[in-house]
């Protein structure tokens, strides 16, 4: 398959009715998740980054065929700004080596306060081993230029697609995967509302033209409020057949 479609997490409260049935535990939202989905993006790490016994467990309760993708920690992105990564990368691979074939994309989501550093970001994928595919997004718009897409394009990685309030949208794929982040169609705030048809429908036509181009597409809802990632993600995967 040329594109994976999923949202920004799965263990939701407020998704009773819109995916769980009432009263569903915790712990059983994933399962019914993967009957569903094929793939996810885990948000919880950038709080805390599992043991890699979490991602060990989740390659074997995860069905084949089933992709996740996983959100860097903040401590990384955030506190340390991706300075001297060279531990933290050593962590991130050790777990991502026990997902095993369950691996789809590492998100690097970078501070709104991180201006652009173009040595830093070099040295930083850099570290990374060359097996792992990983996405970037950059919240800061000193990011946004063909300078700093070939530096991810040299070291294989992809540019972060975003849709969402004051987000600019920029359709550029610097890597053989192309990673989008749907943050909702509210141009006050993200997080928030639901995507029409004729958004979605647009979405499909882009991710259309990147699979023909010959990319792998993984695309997340992070509209998660009264489950409209959910409905957003099952409509979009419709529209692309």
């Amino acid at each position: 398959m040329g594109w994976h479609i999923g949202t920004s997490g799965w263990s939701y409260d407020h998704w009773e009715h819109a995916l769980y049935p009432p009263g569903t535990r915790p712990w059983d939202r994933l399962g019914i998740y993967a009957i569903t989905f094929s793939t996810a993006e885990l948000n919880a790490s950038f709080y805390r980054w599992p043991r890699p016994t979490a991602f060990a467990s989740w390659r074997r309760r995860l069905p084949e065929g089933f992709l996740l993708s996983v959100k860097a920690p903040r401590g990384l992105t955030h506190a340390k700004r991706l300075y001297a990564p060279e531990a933290w990368a050593e962590r991130i691979a050790a777990s991502w080596h026990e997902l095993g074939a369950r691996r789809a994309v590492l998100l690097v989501q970078l501070s709104p306060r991180h201006a652009r550093d173009d040595a830093r970001l070099d040295w930083f994928l850099g570290r990374l081993p060359p097996w792992m595919r990983t996405a970037v997004e950059f919240r800061h718009p000193s990011w946004h230029d063909p300078a700093v897409f070939d530096i991810l394009r040299r070291h294989g990685s992809a540019y972060c697609v975003m849709s969402g309030a004051d987000l600019p949208c920029i359709l550029e794929a610097t890597a053989p995967h192309v990673y989008v982040r749907l943050h909702g169609p509210d141009h006050h705030h993200l997080y928030g509302g639901s995507y029409s048809d004729a958004d979605l429908g647009w979405w499909a036509g882009r991710i259309g033209e990147w699979e023909a181009a010959g990319h792998e597409v993984f695309a997340y809802f992070n509209n998660d409020g009264g489950g409209n990632a959910v409905r957003n993600a099952l409509t979009l995967r419709g529209m692309l057949g």
